[in-house]
């Protein structure tokens, strides 16, 4: 007996799968100790959030990286304690996310999944350079992504000269 209805028209099960995850790049520059100067800075840190999505070759295959870009500067004088630089990738398996879907999926659930790895490496970069640990507040892609589809909008607004 063939079913009918809301149930049939239920849209394909989406399924994801990491294959795998990677550090592509990573750098990080202990300022204050290349100063010599002492460890009792009142620190100011900046993240800088950069995602970006491509197609495999292989069908279904997807990469996306989480680009971090992590400032420290000291409250009293603007000096910089330390720079962390980050390119974080995921090879994802993705089927059932119909097209019109797919770009926002890409930028979102995937940089979720990927996340606490990324989380965790700042935490013990920072930890093992000399400072206390950095443990990164959870970030909001879909906000994030909104934003990156504000920008696009608006850049396409301005006239060209």
């Amino acid at each position: 007996m063939s079913e009918s209805g809301p149930a049939a028209a239920q849209a394909p099960q989406i399924k994801m799968n990491v294959l795998t995850q990677f550090v592509r790049d990573l750098s990080f520059e202990n300022i204050l100790a290349q100063k010599g100067a002492n460890g009792n800075a009142q620190p100011d840190v900046q993240v800088q959030v950069n995602l970006d999505a491509k197609k495999r070759s292989t069908e279904n295959q997807y990469e996306v990286t989480i680009k971090l870009n992590i400032t420290s500067k000291n409250k009293e004088d603007d000096s910089e304690m330390f720079i962390l630089e980050l390119d974080y990738a995921g090879v994802f398996h993705i089927e059932g996310v119909p097209e019109d879907q797919l770009h926002p999926f890409l930028l979102i659930e995937c940089p979720r999944m990927l996340f606490p790895f990324v989380r965790r490496i700042v935490s013990d970069v920072t930890r093992d350079g000399g400072f206390p640990p950095l443990n990164l507040d959870n970030i909001d892609f879909v906000a994030l992504y909104r934003q990156e589809i504000a920008r696009r909008a608006e850049e396409q607004k301005q006239p060209v000269n």
